[in-house]
């Protein structure tokens, strides 16, 4: 015979882990997508929550008064919403590669609406985020960073967060010079192929005036870059590997800064 009881303490417990999840949820890669039904998404924050109260050791969450449990509630949410934010960030590394290539391009007008970030993006840049969501995805990494959320409740237990913002403030700034540089290697073999075309087109506009190069090398430009397009997408997986590595380190940067 199976006796389980449910006190109003289990239930303030089951709770604080229900908020983390579904903090980390809102905004984890794949898991926010607005392609994701909003009842999927309370599903799975439901489940996992429902798992993790029997699994995760239960302690005691001492608070006085219903102001006190507020702020611990918030926290929790504060814990859910950093790990998301560290796991989704590196996702716009691949946005400003494509930002820079439509620019070197002439797409740097024509922009589309991206349903997953909810804003303007370039059309490289949809086209390479959505081929390296597609590979991580086959790489398994939304059951890492969902792995990485539930060992987060053995190493930052429910109302022992401790932020040390100095901590995240330096992974962010690590963060911004890995930005930069992983997104110009993404864009390197657009940038030579197009430097050597525009060395091509210059010495042509000395020897041969009359042609038009600004219209010549609009339409050269364009198609020069979809060529190396299509040429490098072997380096797709190479690059998921970057934003991999990164996502990792984001993560472990933002979960070792809060305990």
């Amino acid at each position: 015979m199976v006796n389980i009881s449910f006190t109003l303490q289990d239930f303030e417990y089951f709770f604080l882990i229900l908020v983390r999840m579904s903090a980390f949820i809102a905004v984890a890669p794949y898991f926010s997508m607005s392609q994701v039904p909003a009842k999927v998404k309370a599903g799975i924050a439901l489940s996992v929550s429902m798992l993790l109260w029997f699994m995760v050791p239960q302690g005691t969450i001492v608070y006085e008064t219903v102001i006190d449990y507020a702020i611990i509630v918030l926290k929790e949410a504060v814990v859910g919403l950093l790990i998301g934010f560290a796991a989704n960030i590196c996702n716009y590394i691949i946005l400003f590669a494509g930002r820079i290539i439509d620019m070197d391009m002439g797409f740097a007008m024509v922009d589309v609406f991206d349903p997953v970030t909810k804003e303007q993006v370039s059309i490289s840049g949809t086209l390479y985020n959505y081929l390296v969501l597609l590979c991580l995805l086959c790489s398994g990494m939304h059951t890492y960073v969902l792995r990485a959320l539930i060992d987060s409740y053995q190493l930052i237990p429910l109302n022992e967060a401790v932020f040390n913002i100095n901590g995240i403030y330096q992974g962010m700034l690590e963060f911004l010079s890995d930005y930069v540089i992983i997104g110009f290697r993404i864009y390197l073999p657009i940038f030579m192929a197009l430097m050597v075309l525009n060395v091509v087109l210059g010495v042509l506009a000395k020897v041969a005036p009359q042609m038009n190069m600004f219209v010549v090398g609009i339409q050269l430009k364009i198609l020069t870059g979809l060529a190396v397009m299509f040429v490098t997408v072997y380096l797709l997986p190479s690059i998921s590997n970057f934003i991999f590595s990164e996502t990792k380190k984001m993560l472990v940067t933002f979960i070792e800064n809060m305990y």
